[in-house]
């Protein structure tokens, strides 16, 4: 199995077996490589949709030079602790950066919530992540604000009266709940739309198709996340004499 880093030609055949809708398994093995080896490719340099050859190939070469550059001066991203592998964490975070983003995720929100999904705290202050990121503080702060709004994340000061940033176990049931209350506002402006225009018209039958989609939508995503919750989050209780 050939080792080092993708070449070009083997990007090429990537994008080749992408567009011909080739699972990451399949286009591997054409390539002797391994399918984790393709799809930390392709997920990190645009996705299966808009994965570039050339693109990928200068993206790689331009992380390489910057690894190689001397050590600058001032502080530096913190190396992973507890014996991990610097590198495939490394890329491991990069990896999940792109698959937020192609969730709808702004690129430094991603970054900021991969940095504390990851952290075993589920903490980090914001000059740890400005560390971390190699980013302004006001960029971090921005993110917060952001993830803040969505409910991914949340801000408290420390007992040194730093800020500290962070994510809670049951932080997806936090983010599902705010999307079924979007979906609930959608849905009232939808039958708004039905008034307006007139109850038989062709536009009002559209909004209230629209209007009913999103409700009955809304009410499984609900109950799903109450049910998950009650079954992933919730402690069992210890029986006595446990």
């Amino acid at each position: 199995m050939p080792g080092g880093r993708l070449t070009e030609q083997e990007r090429q055949q990537i994008a080749l077996g992408l567009a011909d809708g080739l699972a990451y398994a399949e286009i591997a093995r054409r390539l002797d490589r391994p399918t984790s080896t393709v799809t930390r490719e392709v997920l990190r340099n645009g996705g299966p949709g808009g994965y570039r050859a050339d693109l990928a190939h200068r993206a790689t070469e331009r992380r390489t030079h910057r690894r190689r550059q001397p050590v600058a001066q001032g502080p530096q991203p913190l190396p992973p602790t507890d014996g991990r592998d610097a590198e495939a964490v490394r890329e491991y975070e990069e990896t999940f950066t792109t698959v937020l983003m192609q969730s709808g995720l702004p690129k430094m929100m991603s970054r900021v919530l991969v940095c504390l999904f990851t952290a075993d705290s589920g903490s980090l202050t914001a000059a740890e992540l400005v560390q971390r990121l190699q980013v302004s503080p006001a960029s971090i702060s921005k993110a917060m604000a952001f993830l803040e709004s969505q409910d991914l994340a949340r801000r408290e000061r420390d007992e040194r009266r730093r800020e500290r940033y962070f994510v809670d176990e049951d932080v997806w049931y936090e983010a599902t709940m705010a999307s079924a209350r979007a979906n609930d506002q959608l849905v009232a402006t939808a039958r708004q739309g039905v008034a307006v225009l007139g109850p038989g018209t062709p536009a009002a039958a559209r909004l209230e198709n629209i209007a009913r989609f999103l409700d009955f939508v809304s009410e499984g995503i609900v109950r799903a996340a109450e049910q998950g919750r009650e079954v992933l989050y919730t402690k069992a209780e210890t029986p006595p004499g446990g």
